[in-house]
């Protein structure tokens, strides 16, 4: 005989109070599981959907990103003059050769300074991005003082917006376009023409080179030519691959600090599931005693109380996820350890995200609920029904 799954459903129903609280409990420990979760997805997502993989990039070589990177112009020649470069509609190679610069700016409203990325372009540069549009003015003109910013840039720091102006390099700059890059991290960059911000920051050296492959089949054999050039010392990476690799060390940090906040949160969550199994085991022993009577045998009884506990950790998991979902609307800002600049990004939900919480959220209620279970197993009928 098998006690029905209503009977479980039924004893939560009937305790509302400590079911609320024992599930509010683990939904708050879901809630900052699968933030931190998100919050890891959400930087990776913008990072690493700001490259395409038919995008190759040219770095020096140990260099982990842009800001650290140095090209020398004979060097840019000579991967300039690769073959398995495409080429655009105009017959020109989509090759960018380009700057990056931090600069500090303040911040709207707050006059609080971050760091900023500039980024010299080519002609090739957006040609490259198809994910980058226009959305408010023109492109600055080639060999003129005149910049265009990212979203997230125009709305958050003082200059930014279109018709402002900029001071930097020792020189005055104005703001004449405003781009959209989606979720990407270069929503966060200003750009400008190269060869002027390479003047303007005395910089004799590219950052970095970016080109669009012919065939995305011959990257390991153009990889392999170009590191092992003796004229070259280049890394050369898959634009997704650089991003990528840019965010594993945020990503570790939020998966460690994550990590230990549950813990400790989940520890209280355990203990509050445990004494309120243990709560209903207290209250129910002339009941137990009495299915024991009619014939259920002990491992009905257990996967009961089991099941009661496994659906306070599945109505934890399910609402702490519903709350998390709304971070999704969120925007928040952080310091990029590779370029240290700030980056704007936002909370992302994936299904793996999901799985895992209510994964987790179950966990909780299993961890909580067995020995609890395990004790209502093992009553006695005649001590059972005595003691009711």
């Amino acid at each position: 005989m098998r006690i029905p799954f209503s009977y479980s459903f039924r004893n939560l129903l009937t305790r509302r109070l400590t079911t609320f609280l024992t599930a509010g409990g683990m939904a708050l420990v879901v809630f900052v599981f699968a933030s931190i979760l998100m919050l890891s997805a959400g930087l990776k997502k913008t990072l690493i959907e700001t490259g395409s993989d038919d995008n190759v990039i040219v770095t020096r070589k140990a260099a982990n990103s842009e800001v650290q990177s140095g090209v020398e112009r004979l060097q840019a020649a000579i991967v300039e003059s690769q073959p398995d470069i495409a080429t655009g509609g105009d017959g020109e190679p989509l090759l960018a050769k380009e700057l990056v610069v931090l600069i500090s700016l303040p911040k709207r409203g707050s006059d609080k300074p971050a760091n900023v990325v500039i980024r010299g372009i080519g002609p090739a540069s957006l040609a490259m991005r198809p994910q980058v549009r226009l959305v408010e003015g023109r492109m600055p003109r080639p060999g003129s003082a005149e910049i265009m910013a990212g979203n997230s840039i125009a709305k958050r720091f003082k200059g930014g917006g279109i018709g402002e102006s900029l001071r930097f390099g020792m020189r005055d700059w104005t703001v004449v376009g405003v781009f959209d890059a989606g979720a990407t991290g270069f929503n966060s960059e200003i750009w400008g023409d190269a060869i002027q911000l390479m003047q303007a920051f005395r910089r004799p050296v590219y950052s970095s080179i970016t080109f669009r492959l012919r065939d995305s089949g011959t990257f390991p054999a153009l990889k392999t030519r170009l590191e092992d050039d003796p004229r070259l010392t280049l890394d050369v990476r898959r634009e997704t691959r650089y991003y990528r690799d840019q965010s594993e060390a945020m990503a570790r940090f939020l998966r460690i600090l994550g990590f230990s906040l549950t813990v400790i949160f989940s520890l209280g969550a355990v203990i509050g599931a445990m004494i309120t199994m243990y709560a209903a085991v207290a209250n129910r022993v002339g009941e137990i005693g009495t299915l024991r009577a009619l014939g259920f045998p002990r491992t009905s009884i257990m996967a009961a109380f089991l099941m009661e506990a496994l659906l306070l950790g599945a109505i934890g998991g399910i609402s702490g996820l519903f709350f998390a979902s709304f971070m999704q609307l969120i925007t928040i800002s952080t310091m990029n350890w590779a370029t240290f600049s700030e980056l704007a990004f936002s909370f992302t939900l994936t299904f793996e995200i999901i799985w895992k919480s209510i994964t987790f959220s179950l966990l909780m209620g299993f961890i909580g609920g067995v020995v609890p279970a395990i004790r209502a197993s093992r009553l006695k009928i005649v001590d059972a029904l005595r003691e009711s």
